[in-house]
């Protein structure tokens, strides 16, 4: 069989995807379901009907449940679907539909996303309702994207490899591609992309910030959403990207580059720009569920492909079950499945280089092909003991949409988690609740009640005061509630379990008093951040207290809402300050990042305690009895925080009373005396000392610790200066 300058031959069934080779393009797909598949290729990327369509069980060749064959003569940019033919039996689980043009799961770029038709492609399918699969192939593929090859090796690396640093080393910034650079006074020359990012590095260096995790950039169609802004009339997008479409490709609207498959290319760049600064990139990665929905939803992939396999079914196998809370579940631990996601994982570490992964919704990785949950899920085992993957980051969403939470309790051995209770934890105590004192000494000193007890480490704590999902803290300090009306929802999502507080006046304001009680807690939330045990990750923007005026669910808003506003910058340079300067005083103290749990008075190689306990008055708590404030002693010694030299001690003093408190501070070990270094209660330049300024000495035995303050002396001998 030949047309034009190219020809067939049966080619291979591995690898999946299509694969570049010194004569042609192998392609490869699997499915066990179907009766028939043909590959349609296009002339260019604009092209408005294809060029050939070759059916692979005649052109081709099929091993075992892959269709492949090799198409000679073809190279990278051009640009291809499928078509898939079977039984359409949806109380079997069966949707094949000769009619639909399906995407490869494996396709590493699309292209044409702006003609995907949001009625026929990404909303309600008539088809899929009905049984009725008349409608017109031709329009099907007129709208959905197409696939495009692409050459793994066209990309000069220039001898990079991912950082992978140590957790315990790391502090993490959750940003999002687009909202770091699309306002228009971000100062870039390509705002909303790869390339943006690349120029607010020396932005992100100054901050001091370690490792940038990025919100999904797998492909996505910002454009499903068919709902308007009830205030601007304005559409809605999809504009956190929770929603993936092809997990191989980098989203192209991400990238100033539109020609075919730029978008991968100017990925690798900002990777490598990244690297090059010392950045790592970690990828909010979504497998829970894909963006076909549920039974009334699109079909353009996997559920054209072989939909018992790639989804989890009700006992009613035309219906879906939902423990994403968008429609469907990714079946994640079917053989065939399982093989899909470690591959995927693989391209990303080793093609595009990335240093690790947040999962979202993780819990869903550990059911079963019933739902049901696994106590030893084959699905996160062999992602924590992949031999590829064992310097990579792996970081979970310990829970789901559908009931599970699992938090101090995910399976899999070197798992990292977001850590939920942190957060809550800390909002509680800042905003002055009983009760709450107890559990911040516990956040402090690295969870242990939910990691030590299946041996894993405190760094294994993501410990965050906000997320993309929620307040910013900016908004969480000045909203008693959400503010949710411009998603269209009536204001009936978003979470409503806040742990806010707006001290007096709702939403923003200039009366000084207020703006200074909300500076300092915004401080006291980062001095807690950065002093406890644990991973550290900041939502970006909060360094310069960025606002989405109260709306804690902002999904939907692609607009001046979720964007990084850059005036902040100089408008709250203090908290930026406060923020880098907090920031780097962690990153230069171990006694911070050790790798183990505190043990107290027992275990340590000193007979001095590596952590001790206080109230106010100097003497050790009564837990069930305690008020707002609290104290402890660190121990920097090296043997204790695995160094090869010793660290500060320090004295920490937390008082989120509404009055001052005067502690009682003890003598320092070693003939040493106390330094203050930070004091959320003093204005700048006072709050936290920069590097290399020298300590004020503190008086003897007392300090005084004002209302909703945090404070952090170390010791030193006095004719020490510096830090």
């Amino acid at each position: 069989m030949s047309f034009g300058d190219f020809s067939i031959s049966v080619g291979k069934a591995i690898p999946l995807g299509a694969t570049v080779h010194d004569d042609g393009v192998n392609f490869a797909i699997f499915s066990r379901h179907a009766t028939a598949i043909s590959l349609i290729l296009f002339e260019s990327h604009e092209s408005n009907s294809p060029c050939v369509e070759i059916p692979l069980d005649q052109g081709g060749g099929k091993t075992g449940d892959v269709w492949h064959c090799l198409v000679k003569g073809l190279g990278p940019g051009a640009c291809y679907l499928y078509r898939v033919n079977g039984p359409y039996q949806p109380e079997n689980g069966l949707r094949f539909n000769p009619h639909k043009a399906l995407i490869d799961p494996y396709a590493k770029a699309l292209t044409s996303l702006e003609k995907w038709d949001l009625n026929r492609c990404v909303g309600f399918d008539p088809a899929s309702a009905s049984g009725d699969l008349s409608f017109s192939t031709e329009e099907n593929i007129l709208d959905i994207p197409r696939c495009i090859v692409i050459d793994d090796d066209d990309f000069d690396w220039q001898g990079d490899s991912p950082l992978n640093y140590p957790l315990r080393f790391s502090v993490l910034y959750e940003t999002h591609v687009k909202g770091l650079t699309a306002n228009p006074n971000s100062g870039v020359e390509h705002p909303g992309t790869y390339l943006g990012v690349i120029e607010k590095i020396p932005y992100l260096k100054e901050l001091g910030i370690t490792s940038i995790e990025l919100l999904p950039i797998q492909e996505f169609n910002e454009h499903e959403y068919n709902r308007k802004n009830p205030r601007t009339d304005e559409r809605l997008t999809n504009y956190w990207g929770y929603s993936t479409v092809a997990f191989f490709a980098p989203k192209e609207s991400y990238a100033a580059d539109r020609s075919p498959g730029g978008q991968v290319n100017e990925f690798k760049l900002m990777v490598r720009e990244l690297h090059k600064a010392g950045i790592e990139v970690i990828l909010d990665i979504v497998f829970n569920h894909t963006a076909e929905g549920n039974e009334w939803g699109p079909t353009f992939s996997f559920r054209g492909l072989d939909n018992p396999i790639y989804y989890i079914l009700n006992e009613n196998n035309r219906y879906y079950q939902n423990y994403s809370g968008c429609g469907n579940t990714v079946n994640c631990n079917h053989p065939v499945v399982r093989t899909f996601i470690m591959q995927c994982l693989h391209y990303w570490v080793v093609e595009m280089h990335v240093d690790g992964f947040r999962f979202d919704l993780g819990s869903i990785l550990g059911r079963d092909q019933q739902g049901n949950l696994m106590e030893s899920p084959p699905m996160l085992e062999r992602i924590a003991e992949d031999s590829v993957l064992g310097a990579t980051k792996i970081i979970a969403e310990a829970w789901d949409a559908g009931g599970a939470y699992q938090v101090g309790w995910f399976p899999g051995g070197r798992w990292a988690e977001w850590n939920d209770r942190y957060r809550d934890n800390v909002r509680r105590y800042w905003r002055g609740d009983p009760r709450e004192t107890r559990y911040l000494a516990t956040r402090l000193s690295g969870s242990s009640d939910l990691y030590l007890r299946d041996g894993r480490k405190p760094f294994h704590s993501i410990n965050f005061i906000t997320s993309h999902d929620g307040f910013t803290l900016r908004d969480m300090v000045s909203f008693n509630g959400k503010h949710n009306e411009d998603n269209g929802e009536n204001s009936r999502d978003g979470s409503d379990n806040n742990n806010s507080y707006n001290y007096g006046i709702e939403g923003l304001t200039i009366d000084p008093m207020l703006e200074e009680i909300r500076l300092r807690q915004i401080k006291n939330f980062f001095a807690t951040l950065f002093v406890s045990l644990g991973t550290p990750m900041i939502l970006g923007g909060d360094e310069i207290g960025r606002t989405q005026l109260g709306n804690n669910n902002a999904y939907c808003q692609d607009n001046e809402i979720s964007w990084y506003d850059w005036s902040l910058v100089e408008k709250n340079q203090e908290l930026f300050r406060f923020v880098k300067e907090m920031m780097a005083f962690r990153l230069r103290h171990p006694g911070f990042m050790r790798p183990e749990f505190y043990t107290g008075p027992e275990g340590n190689y000193n007979a001095i305690p590596d952590i001790n306990w206080y109230t106010e008055k100097g003497v050790s708590p009564d837990w069930d009895k305690i008020g707002y404030s609290l104290a402890l002693q660190i121990n920097g010694r090296r043997a204790d925080v695995l160094r090869d030299k010793d660290d500060n001690d320090f004295f920490l003093m937390f008082n989120a009373g509404l009055d001052p408190v005067m502690f009682n501070v003890p003598s320092a070990n070693d003939r040493k005396r106390w330094f203050r270094v930070v004091d959320t209660g003093l204005r700048a330049p006072n709050d936290i000392l920069c590097v290399g300024s020298e300590e004020p000495l503190v008086p003897p035995h007392r300090y005084k610790v004002k209302a909703r303050s945090t404070v952090v002396l170390l010791s030193k001998t006095p004719e020490t200066h510096g830090r």
